[in-house]
Protein backbone atom coordinates (compact mmCIF):
# COMPACT_ATOMS: atom_id res chain seq x y z
CA UNK A 1 0.00 0.00 0.00
CA UNK A 2 2.75 2.74 0.70
CA UNK A 3 4.71 1.34 -2.75
CA UNK A 4 1.74 2.57 -4.96
CA UNK A 5 0.95 5.46 -2.60
CA UNK A 6 4.52 7.01 -3.66
CA UNK A 7 4.28 5.47 -6.78
CA UNK A 8 1.00 8.04 -6.96
CA UNK A 9 2.57 11.35 -5.70
CA UNK A 10 5.22 10.78 -7.89
CA UNK A 11 3.37 10.88 -10.91
CA UNK A 12 1.45 13.56 -9.74
CA UNK A 13 4.01 15.61 -9.06
CA UNK A 14 5.29 14.57 -12.70
CA UNK A 15 2.02 16.13 -14.12
CA UNK A 16 2.44 18.83 -12.01
CA UNK A 17 5.90 19.56 -13.49
CA UNK A 18 4.27 19.25 -17.18
CA UNK A 19 1.52 21.16 -16.51
CA UNK A 20 3.70 24.21 -15.26
CA UNK A 21 6.14 23.90 -17.90
CA UNK A 22 3.63 24.34 -20.66
CA UNK A 23 1.51 27.18 -18.64
CA UNK A 24 4.99 28.62 -17.95
CA UNK A 25 5.82 28.54 -22.03
CA UNK A 26 2.45 29.74 -23.10
CA UNK A 27 2.07 32.37 -20.63
CA UNK A 28 5.64 34.12 -21.66
CA UNK A 29 4.51 33.95 -25.59
CA UNK A 30 1.58 35.32 -24.99
CA UNK A 31 3.35 38.21 -22.35
CA UNK A 32 5.92 38.96 -25.43
CA UNK A 33 2.89 38.57 -27.90
CA UNK A 34 1.07 41.57 -25.95
CA UNK A 35 4.53 43.75 -26.02
CA UNK A 36 4.59 43.35 -29.43
CA UNK A 37 0.51 44.57 -29.49
CA UNK A 38 1.29 47.39 -26.81
CA UNK A 39 4.69 48.78 -29.08
CA UNK A 40 2.28 48.42 -32.25
CA UNK A 41 0.21 50.44 -31.00
CA UNK A 42 2.69 52.95 -29.57
CA UNK A 43 4.05 53.27 -33.06
CA UNK A 44 0.25 53.52 -34.71
CA UNK A 45 -0.36 56.50 -31.88
CA UNK A 46 3.00 58.65 -33.19
CA UNK A 47 1.85 57.84 -36.71
CA UNK A 48 -1.77 59.73 -35.87
CA UNK A 49 -0.02 62.55 -34.38
CA UNK A 50 2.31 62.80 -36.87
CA UNK A 51 -0.87 63.00 -39.52
CA UNK A 52 -2.78 65.20 -37.55
CA UNK A 53 0.09 67.77 -37.57
CA UNK A 54 0.54 67.62 -41.62
CA UNK A 55 -3.18 69.32 -42.61
CA UNK A 56 -1.79 72.31 -40.44
CA UNK A 57 1.66 72.42 -42.11
CA UNK A 58 0.12 72.49 -45.82
CA UNK A 59 -2.34 75.16 -44.71
CA UNK A 60 0.27 77.14 -43.38
CA UNK A 61 2.56 77.04 -46.68
CA UNK A 62 -0.49 76.77 -48.95
CA UNK A 63 -0.49 80.15 -47.29
CA UNK A 64 2.51 81.58 -49.05
CA UNK A 65 2.39 80.01 -52.49
CA UNK A 66 -0.46 78.75 -54.50
CA UNK A 67 1.26 77.23 -57.77
CA UNK A 68 2.29 74.23 -56.10
CA UNK A 69 -0.63 72.11 -55.94
CA UNK A 70 1.38 69.04 -56.69
CA UNK A 71 3.01 68.89 -54.10
CA UNK A 72 -0.02 69.66 -51.41
CA UNK A 73 -1.63 66.62 -52.85
CA UNK A 74 0.97 64.23 -52.97
CA UNK A 75 1.41 65.19 -49.28
CA UNK A 76 -2.63 64.69 -48.69
CA UNK A 77 -2.63 61.01 -50.31
CA UNK A 78 0.11 60.01 -48.62
CA UNK A 79 -1.30 61.10 -45.48
CA UNK A 80 -4.54 59.24 -46.40
CA UNK A 81 -2.95 56.01 -46.97
CA UNK A 82 -1.04 56.31 -43.70
CA UNK A 83 -4.18 56.88 -41.87
CA UNK A 84 -5.79 53.40 -43.99
CA UNK A 85 -2.78 51.37 -43.68
CA UNK A 86 -3.48 48.10 -41.47
CA UNK A 87 -0.44 45.82 -41.46
CA UNK A 88 3.27 46.86 -40.74
CA UNK A 89 4.55 46.55 -43.73
CA UNK A 90 1.96 48.62 -44.99
CA UNK A 91 2.48 51.39 -42.30
CA UNK A 92 5.97 51.43 -43.25
CA UNK A 93 5.33 51.80 -46.83
CA UNK A 94 2.92 54.67 -45.97
CA UNK A 95 5.28 56.11 -43.68
CA UNK A 96 8.20 56.14 -46.24
CA UNK A 97 5.89 57.96 -48.37
CA UNK A 98 4.73 60.44 -45.62
CA UNK A 99 8.41 61.29 -44.78
CA UNK A 100 9.43 61.84 -48.60
CA UNK A 101 6.63 64.61 -49.55
CA UNK A 102 6.72 66.11 -46.46
CA UNK A 103 10.67 66.34 -47.18
CA UNK A 104 9.41 67.92 -50.93
CA UNK A 105 6.94 70.37 -48.67
CA UNK A 106 9.72 71.28 -46.78
CA UNK A 107 12.09 72.10 -49.54
CA UNK A 108 9.25 74.30 -51.29
CA UNK A 109 9.23 76.32 -48.27
CA UNK A 110 12.84 76.91 -47.97
CA UNK A 111 12.14 78.88 -51.10
CA UNK A 112 9.60 81.42 -49.16
CA UNK A 113 12.11 83.31 -46.50
CA UNK A 114 8.98 84.97 -45.08
CA UNK A 115 7.13 81.93 -44.66
CA UNK A 116 10.43 80.36 -42.72
CA UNK A 117 10.09 83.14 -40.17
CA UNK A 118 6.54 82.62 -39.85
CA UNK A 119 5.72 81.56 -36.00
CA UNK A 120 3.17 78.64 -36.99
CA UNK A 121 5.01 77.26 -39.57
CA UNK A 122 8.21 77.20 -37.10
CA UNK A 123 6.03 75.67 -34.47
CA UNK A 124 4.85 73.11 -36.63
CA UNK A 125 8.25 72.19 -37.97
CA UNK A 126 9.46 71.71 -34.28
CA UNK A 127 6.19 69.54 -33.93
CA UNK A 128 6.62 67.65 -36.86
CA UNK A 129 10.59 67.24 -35.45
CA UNK A 130 9.40 65.93 -31.98
CA UNK A 131 6.69 63.66 -34.01
CA UNK A 132 9.74 61.71 -36.55
CA UNK A 133 11.81 61.15 -33.08
CA UNK A 134 9.02 60.07 -31.42
CA UNK A 135 7.96 57.56 -34.62
CA UNK A 136 12.05 56.31 -34.46
CA UNK A 137 11.86 55.49 -31.06
CA UNK A 138 8.22 53.62 -30.87
CA UNK A 139 9.82 52.22 -34.14
CA UNK A 140 12.85 50.63 -32.27
CA UNK A 141 10.92 49.58 -29.50
CA UNK A 142 8.29 47.27 -31.58
CA UNK A 143 11.13 46.40 -33.58
CA UNK A 144 13.09 45.22 -30.35
CA UNK A 145 9.53 42.99 -29.11
CA UNK A 146 8.89 41.75 -32.44
CA UNK A 147 12.08 40.25 -32.46
CA UNK A 148 12.66 39.19 -28.93
CA UNK A 149 8.90 37.53 -29.46
CA UNK A 150 9.86 35.90 -33.02
CA UNK A 151 13.06 34.54 -31.92
CA UNK A 152 10.74 32.73 -28.47
CA UNK A 153 8.27 31.29 -30.96
CA UNK A 154 10.78 29.75 -33.52
CA UNK A 155 13.09 28.11 -30.51
CA UNK A 156 12.38 25.42 -29.01
CA UNK A 157 10.60 24.79 -26.21
CA UNK A 158 8.67 27.86 -27.40
CA UNK A 159 8.37 26.44 -31.25
CA UNK A 160 5.95 24.09 -29.66
CA UNK A 161 3.97 26.20 -27.96
CA UNK A 162 3.53 28.45 -30.95
CA UNK A 163 2.54 26.15 -32.97
CA UNK A 164 -0.11 24.05 -30.82
CA UNK A 165 -1.60 27.15 -30.01
CA UNK A 166 -1.33 29.39 -33.02
CA UNK A 167 1.40 31.92 -32.17
CA UNK A 168 2.28 33.69 -35.66
CA UNK A 169 5.47 35.92 -36.90
CA UNK A 170 5.03 39.48 -36.31
CA UNK A 171 5.97 41.59 -38.58
CA UNK A 172 9.13 44.41 -38.35
CA UNK A 173 8.73 47.81 -39.21
CA UNK A 174 11.29 48.26 -41.85
CA UNK A 175 12.84 51.39 -43.73
CA UNK A 176 11.98 50.75 -46.99
CA UNK A 177 15.76 50.51 -49.58
CA UNK A 178 14.72 54.13 -50.28
CA UNK A 179 14.60 55.54 -46.92
CA UNK A 180 18.56 55.99 -47.47
CA UNK A 181 18.36 58.33 -50.82
CA UNK A 182 17.56 62.10 -50.45
CA UNK A 183 14.43 62.57 -51.97
CA UNK A 184 14.68 64.62 -55.98
CA UNK A 185 12.60 67.86 -55.63
CA UNK A 186 12.63 69.77 -58.99
CA UNK A 187 10.74 73.06 -59.47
Amino acid sequence: MKKGYIIAIIVAAVVLLIVAIFAGGYNSLVSKEASVQEKSANIDSQLQRRADLIPNLVNTVKGYTDHESEVFAEVTAAREKLMSSQSMAEKSEANEEVTSSLNKLIAIAESYPELKSDTVYVDLMDELAGSENRIAYARNEYNAAATEYNKAIRMFPGVIFANMFGFEKAELFEAESSASEVPEVSF
